[in-house]
C-alpha cells in the first residue's frame, strides 16, 4: 500500500505569492521502510520552493527531471509533479525499487543559497543510506553541488569511484548526473535521459 504525501495546498499549484513562505521548508523522502533494499536510490541537491509547497520531488513545472525519466524509459508516462504526486506514481517508485532524498533538506529558490558546510554535513547521512537500503546505485542529481559536498573538484559526470568515501557500501555504485533544473543550460531531455540511461541499465531487477 502507497504511503500518501499530502500538499499543504491539496491537489492545486502555489500562486507566487505563496511560494514565499515555502523558504526553509521541508518535504518528505520518498523512501521505503528501512530495511528494504533500493534499486535506485536519487539525491536531489535540496527542494525549491515550489517541491516544498506541493511536497513533491522535483515539482517545478520546469523542471526535467520527470520528463527525462520518462524519455529513458525509467518511469512512464510521464508525471507532472506540480500538484504533487498521485498514488500511483508512488506505487510505480515502490515497485521498481526508486527511493528519492536531498542532500539538504531546506528549500530554497536557488540551490546556490546553500553553504559548503550544508552540503559538506549531509555526506555522512549518505553513507548511512547506503546501509540501511543497500542501493545498487546511488545518483546525486548536481555535479557543482557533488564537488562541494565531497571535495572532488575534478569530479566529472557519470559513475565515480566511492573508495575514497569512508564507510561508503561498497555494494553501491555512486553516479553524478546533471541537475535537471531548466536553469541548466547544458543539458536538454534527451541528455538527460541517456545520463539516467546509463545510471538504470547499470543495475538489475
Amino acid at each position: 500500500m502507497s504511503i500518501r504525501y499530502p500538499s499543504s495546498l491539496g491537489d492545486r499549484r502555489p500562486s507566487r505569492e505563496e511560494l514565499q513562505n515555502f523558504a526553509n521548508a521541508t518535504i518528505d523522502d520518498r523512501l521505503p521502510p528501512p530495511g528494504t533494499p533500493l534499486r535506485l536510490l536519487i539525491v536531489g541537491i535540496n527542494p525549491g520552493l515550489w517541491t516544498a509547497a506541493v511536497n513533491a520531488p522535483f515539482a517545478y513545472p520546469g523542471n526535467r527531471f520527470w520528463p527525462s525519466l520518462d524519455r529513458a524509459g525509467i518511469i512512464s508516462p510521464r508525471v507532472d509533479a506540480s500538484r504533487g504526486l498521485s498514488d500511483e506514481v508512488e506505487t510505480q517508485m515502490e515497485r521498481l525499487g526508486i527511493g528519492i532524498t536531498n542532500m539538504v533538506a531546506r528549500a530554497t529558490a536557488r540551490a546556490d543559497e546553500l553553504t559548503k558546510e550544508e552540503l559538506q554535513a549531509s555526506v555522512p547521512r549518505l553513507i548511512e543510506l547506503t546501509h540501511i537500503y543497500q542501493p545498487q546505485a546511488l545518483a546525486i542529481a548536481g555535479i557543482t553541488a557533488y564537488r562541494t559536498a565531497f571535495n572532488r573538484r575534478k569530479a566529472t559526470l557519470g559513475e565515480q569511484d566511492a573508495s575514497f568515501i569512508e564507510g561508503w557500501n561498497p555494494a553501491t555504485s555512486l553516479w553524478v548526473v546533471p541537475q535537471p533544473s531548466g536553469l541548466n543550460a547544458h543539458e536538454n531531455i534527451d541528455s538527460l535521459a541517456d545520463k539516467w540511461q546509463q545510471v538504470w541499465l547499470s543495475t538489475s531487477p
